[in-house]
């Protein structure tokens, strides 16, 4: 029986697209990066992270180091950042039907936490997070063992490859938010356990779960 539902935060909930993009051109310009326009992110989107990096002229192992210099440019722009279109309903119906409701991301607590105040969402009752982009298959496992769930009790929602991979390793179902960023192309590899095209449609889902 399904327990708890464990959400992505940017491009799954949050709609942070501009924001990301803007926070990223200004960190190009500084270090010498390729920028991206609106239209080269539907080519980005079908890409894994390592060929984005290329593309870009990122080197892939700078990316860490990156992380926190990214994070002060996307703080800067919090308060402009909009649910995801459908997102609130679809909390209040999960949130209704009596599910635990957990963000797991790699992006900073106290930013996830903000936005959330920033919108009047309480229905959360974890929120964990990682700096390491790859490393929620951890943030998984850590939330399984402190709530004394099984991985069959929980289900992950999210929008890119990295989410499915992570919920494969932590031997736990995962819906793709098709909504979000990562692209059909990138995601089939991955093989996600379900699609779920518009937030409307994850309470019809995982009520048969």
């Amino acid at each position: 029986m399904l327990k708890a539902i464990l959400f992505d935060f940017d491009g799954t909930l949050a709609d942070s697209k501009e924001t990301f993009l803007s926070a990223y051109n200004e960190l190009a310009q500084r270090h010498d990066y390729k920028k991206v326009t609106v239209e080269a992110l539907d080519t980005l989107k079908s890409c894994s992270m390592r060929e984005r990096c290329a593309m870009l002229g990122i080197p892939f192992h700078k990316i860490p180091f990156l992380v926190g210099e990214f994070s002060k440019r996307y703080q800067n722009s919090l308060t402009n950042i909009p649910l995801m279109v459908g997102v609130r309903e679809m909390l209040g119906e999960l949130s209704a039907a009596g599910y635990a409701l957990a963000i797991l991301s790699s992006n900073e607590e106290k930013n996830i936490r903000v936005f959330l105040k920033n919108h009047g969402l309480d229905c959360f009752s974890t929120v964990m997070c990682s700096k390491k982009l790859f490393a929620k298959d951890r943030l998984i496992r850590k939330y399984l063992k402190q709530n004394c769930l099984t991985p069959s009790q929980v289900v992950y929602i999210g929008d890119e490859e990295r989410d499915i991979l992570a919920s494969r390793k932590s031997g736990i179902r995962v819906i793709w938010a098709a909504w979000g960023f990562d692209g059909i192309e990138n995601v089939r590899k991955a093989g996600p356990d379900f699609i779920a095209n518009h937030p409307e449609e994850v309470a019809p889902l995982v009520s048969e779960l």
